[in-house]
């Protein structure tokens, strides 16, 4: 069965740091870029970073651009999102994806899976 399980979200203060966990639990999207979406309350999805499949090329969203690293680890199937400096805006349901590559991950074209989301929430 196809699954992709996030784990890491929680309440936190401003200015803390999370670590999200994103894990592949069947090893199905090894060849596949990977990425991070957020949704806040009344909001639409949108996106946060992503990865090609080499690990070697990263896109960011200029609203967390500096403050979050995209990472994966081949040999456990899992893509990290290790935010710092969080605010209360950061406040979201944060999703994994699978997608092609970064760049249309990026664009939130093709998204082939999403995960069940994982609650953030930021205080002030």
């Amino acid at each position: 069965q196809v699954e992709l399980v996030e784990s890491g979200g929680g309440l936190v203060q401003a200015g803390s740091s999370l670590r999200l966990s994103c894990a592949d639990s069947g090893s199905t999207f090894a060849g596949y870029g990977r990425g991070w979406f957020r949704q806040a309350p009344g909001k639409g999805r949108e996106f946060v970073a992503a990865i090609d499949r080499t690990g070697r090329n990263t896109l960011y969203s200029d609203a967390m651009k500096g403050r979050v690293t995209i990472s994966r680890d081949a040999a456990r199937n899992t893509v990290s999102l290790q935010m710092n400096s969080l605010k209360p805006e950061d406040t979201a349901v944060y999703y994994c994806a699978v997608g092609a590559t970064a760049s249309t991950l990026a664009a939130m074209r093709g998204i082939r899976y999403w995960g069940q989301g994982t609650q953030v929430t930021v205080s002030s």
